[in-house]
């Protein structure tokens, strides 16, 4: 698999679309450790930086800095994202075709990723469940602790199915009597 994915992105632009890098232009400034591209040898990847530093550069350039007319920088910065997404788009279909290759020939390799996420998932959300119990055995002792520490054992109601309402009609004042 590691040598069909040598050169993989050469010759996937679609004919008669323009390479996006090339040297920086005057509204383009030079990232800093990055080099020149060059025009004729670009591939998916090459254009997708190139695409994101022309979005990035469009954002910070001085043309758009001191520019006055908002609609031409908008518009702008508008092309220069929508050649990023298209870019992108572009990528993301390479790699989905290259994983239905994949699916095809090796079967099996796509089942044992498959399996291997789902262990990861399983471990993953195991952990979580038990972050949670330990956070709830927590603050039930809390709460066990505070509740323990506002009841005084005079202050415990007597058993009995009527306990509770036995005490709170002893706190009631006695009924008027009626006069016959």
């Amino acid at each position: 698999m590691a040598s069909s994915m040598n050169g993989m992105f050469q010759g996937q632009q679609p004919p008669g679309a323009h390479p996006v890098g090339g040297p920086p232009g005057p509204a383009q400034p030079s990232f800093s450790g990055t080099t020149p591209r060059v025009q004729g040898n670009n591939t998916l990847v090459d254009e997708l930086e190139a695409s994101f530093e022309a979005c990035f550069s469009s954002l910070v350039s001085q043309d758009y800095v001191n520019g006055t007319d908002q609609e031409e920088i908008r518009t702008g910065v508008d092309q220069c994202i929508q050649k990023f997404l298209d870019v992108a788009r572009q990528t993301e279909c390479f790699f989905l075709q290259k994983r239905l290759q994949l699916s095809v020939q090796k079967p099996e390799q796509v089942l044992k990723e498959d399996v291997s996420d789902l262990r990861n998932e399983l471990q993953r959300k195991e952990l979580l469940v038990q972050k949670h119990l330990a956070k709830l055995h927590h603050w039930q002792q809390v709460l066990e602790d505070v509740s323990g520490q506002h009841r005084k054992p005079t202050d415990l109601p007597p058993p009995g199915p009527l306990a509770f309402l036995e005490q709170a009609s002893a706190s009631l004042p006695p009924a008027p009597l009626k006069p016959s």
